[in-house]
C-alpha cells in the first residue's frame, strides 16, 4: 500500500445537529424547578455530516447507506445530500454506478466554477438509499440535511478490503464534529499503521493539537501541536510520525484550539486486518462497552484517566444470565495520565456480552475501548468497541441485510423494554417492528427483524419504551477466504430532538 498518497484523499467523520433558538439542556439536581421541565421536545432543523475517505487499497469495495427515521412534527419540506469533501480539488465523481437511488455516475463537477453534484441523495425519510465506490480513490464526503431529513440522519460507510494491510471489513458511522475526542486503542506498534483523520466542515481553518498517551504517560511530540486543517478539507496524520516510540497501546487525544473538526482513527494491522476506531464517550466514572461478539477469541481493554488522579475500576461482564466478574480480572487500576491495557482473553466464552466498568471507590473520569479479535492463526480479524452513550430516546443503525447482522442490547442497571423497527428496504419492502425486554444486568444478542418482502438493505431503529438505560451495538459480519471479517458500530442516542422552552411573552415585535 502506498501510504504517502493518503494525505490526498483521506477524510474523517462528523455529524452535527443544530436548530434555531434551541439548546440541549444538562440535567439539574433533583427537586429543582427549571424552564427545561416545561420545554417541548422539537425536531432539529439542520444536520451536517462528514464521512471519511474509506481506503487507499485498489481492492477496496465501499458501500454507503443513508437513512433518516420518520420523526413527528417535521413537516413536509427539506432535503439531505452528500458531496465530495473538498469540491475545489474534485475533478471526478466518487465512483460507483447509478442504482436509481440517488447516486449516479455524473457525481463530479463539470467545470471549475460549478459545484459537484450530490453523490447520495435520499428521497424520503423512512427509506434508505445506497451507493458504492471501488478502489482507493474514493474521497471523503460532506453532507447536510434539513427539514424532515435532519432528525436522526444516519450514514454508514462499510468497506471490504480483500487483501493487504487492513484487509477485512471496515465500518464507520458518520458522526458529529466537535472540539474534543479521545481514542483509547490506537497503536504505533510495528505491525500497525494508524492514522487519525481530521475533517474541517466549516468556512474557516481549524487548529488542532494531537496528544499521545502511552503506558508511562504523555509522549513528547512537538509535531502534533498546532496542526492546521484548511476549510472544507480532510487531513490524515500518521501516528508514527508524531513519536519515535513504539507503543502497543496508545490513547490519542484530539483537542481543537479553534474551530471544530470531525475525527476518527483508522487502525490497520499487517496480520490482524483493521477497522475504524470511533471516539470513546466523554470521560466518565462509569462506562459501558456493548456488543462483544460471542465468538471473540481475544478481547483487550484499553483505558485512560485524563487527569492526574488514579482510577480503580470494577470489571464486570453483562452476559445473557446476568452480571459476571471475570476470574482474574475483577478490577483494573488506571494510573493518572497513563494508558492501561488488560488482556481479557475469550471473556464471553461463546455467549453474548458487554463490558461494564464502575468505580470501586471514588469516581474518576475514564475513557475506554475494546480491541476485539475473531478467528485464529492467519485467519484473524480485528474490530473496536468504544465506550458509548445510552440508546436514549432513539438510535439508528443503517446498512443491514437479510443476513450477517446482529443487534446487541444491554441493560446494566434496571430492566428495560425497547422497540426495534426494521425500515423499508432500499429497493423495496415494508417496515416491521418488534418489542424486546432486556433483563437487568444482561446482554441479549438479537437477530434483527427484517422488513416484509425485503429488497436491498435496511435500517434498524431502537427506541427505549420503559425502564433503565439501554446500551446497544450492531455487528456486521462477512467471510472472505475463511477470515471471519466483522465490524461493530455502537448505538448512541441520535439527538434528533432538542428542548425548546416555552416563551413567557410574545417576542415577535423584536423580529427584523
Amino acid at each position: 500500500m502506498n501510504r504517502t498518497t493518503l494525505s490526498l484523499i483521506a477524510g474523517a467523520t462528523a455529524l452535527a445537529a443544530v436548530t434555531g433558538f434551541a439548546a440541549l439542556s444538562a440535567p439539574d439536581a433533583p427537586g429543582t424547578d427549571t424552564a427545561a421541565e416545561a420545554a417541548a421536545q422539537l425536531p432539529v432543523e439542520r444536520t451536517s455530516l462528514l464521512c471519511p475517505a474509506p481506503s487507499t487499497s485498489d481492492l477496496a469495495e465501499t458501500s454507503y447507506t443513508s437513512f433518516t427515521p420518520v420523526t413527528k412534527g417535521t413537516g413536509s419540506g427539506g432535503k439531505a445530500e452528500l458531496r465530495e469533501a473538498d469540491e475545489a480539488s474534485a475533478d471526478a465523481p466518487a465512483g460507483g454506478e447509478d442504482k436509481g437511488d440517488g447516486k449516479g455516475k455524473d457525481g463530479g463537477k463539470s467545470g471549475e466554477d460549478k459545484p459537484a453534484n450530490p453523490v447520495l441523495t435520499p428521497k424520503e425519510p423512512g427509506k434508505p438509499v445506497t451507493g458504492d465506490s471501488s478502489g482507493g480513490d474514493a474521497p471523503a464526503l460532506v453532507g447536510t440535511a434539513d427539514g424532515r431529513f435532519a432528525p436522526g440522519w444516519t450514514v454508514q460507510e462499510t468497506t471490504e478490503v480483500a487483501a493487504g494491510t487492513g484487509r477485512g471489513l471496515q465500518g464507520v458511522n458518520c458522526t458529529a464534529p466537535d472540539t474534543d475526542f479521545w481514542f483509547p486503542g490506537a497503536s504505533t506498534d510495528a505491525d500497525r499503521t494508524d492514522y487519525v483523520h481530521l475533517t474541517n466542515p466549516d468556512d474557516s481553518a481549524a487548529v488542532v493539537d494531537i496528544e499521545l498517551y502511552g503506558k508511562d504517560g504523555a509522549l513528547k511530540s512537538a509535531v502534533g501541536e498546532g496542526i492546521t486543517v484548511p476549510p472544507h478539507s480532510s487531513e490524515p496524520v500518521l501516528l508514527s510520525t508524531l513519536t519515535g516510540e513504539r507503543q502497543t497501546d496508545l490513547t490519542v487525544h484530539v483537542n481543537v484550539r479553534s474551530g471544530r473538526v470531525g475525527a476518527a482513527v483508522q487502525a490497520l494491522d499487517d496480520k490482524l486486518g483493521g477497522d475504524w476506531l470511533a471516539a470513546s464517550a466523554d470521560p466518565s466514572g462509569s462506562l459501558v462497552l456493548p456488543g462483544i461478539p460471542k465468538d471473540a477469541t481475544s478481547v483487550r481493554l484499553i483505558a485512560l484517566t485524563p487527569g492526574d488522579a488514579d482510577a480503580d475500576l470494577k470489571v464486570r461482564l453483562a452476559s445473557p444470565s446476568g452480571l459476571i466478574t471475570p476470574a482474574g480480572h475483577e478490577t483494573v487500576h488506571v494510573k493518572g495520565g497513563m494508558t492501561a491495557a488488560v488482556d481479557l482473553g475469550d471473556v464471553t466464552r461463546g455467549e453474548a456480552g458487554s463490558l461494564v466498568l464502575t468505580p470501586t471507590d471514588r469516581s474518576v473520569p475514564v475513557v475506554a475501548a475494546l480491541r476485539v479479535v475473531r478467528g485464529k492463526g492467519d485467519k484473524q480479524e480485528t474490530g473496536f468497541i468504544p465506550a458509548t452513550r445510552p440508546v436514549g430516546t432513539r438510535a439508528t443503525s443503517a446498512d443491514n441485510s437479510g443476513k450477517g447482522s446482529t443487534l446487541s442490547l444491554t441493560a446494566p442497571g434496571a430492566a428495560a423494554t425497547v422497540k426495534v423497527t426494521a425500515s423499508a428496504g432500499s429497493e423495496g419492502g415494508t417496515p416491521v417492528s418488534k418489542t424486546y425486554t432486556i433483563k437487568a444486568g444482561t446482554t441479549q444478542d438479537i437477530e434483527p427483524p427484517a422488513p416484509g418482502g425485503l429488497k436491498g438493505t435496511y435500517a434498524l431503529t431502537v427506541e427505549t419504551v420503559s425502564g433503565g438505560p439501554v446500551y446497544g451495538a450492531r455487528t456486521l459480519t462477512a467471510s472472505e477466504d475463511g477470515v471471519p471479517a466483522f465490524t461493530v458500530q455502537t448505538l448512541p442516542d441520535d439527538r434528533g430532538t432538542v428542548a425548546v422552552p416555552e416563551a413567557d411573552e410574545d417576542l415577535s415585535v423584536l423580529q427584523r
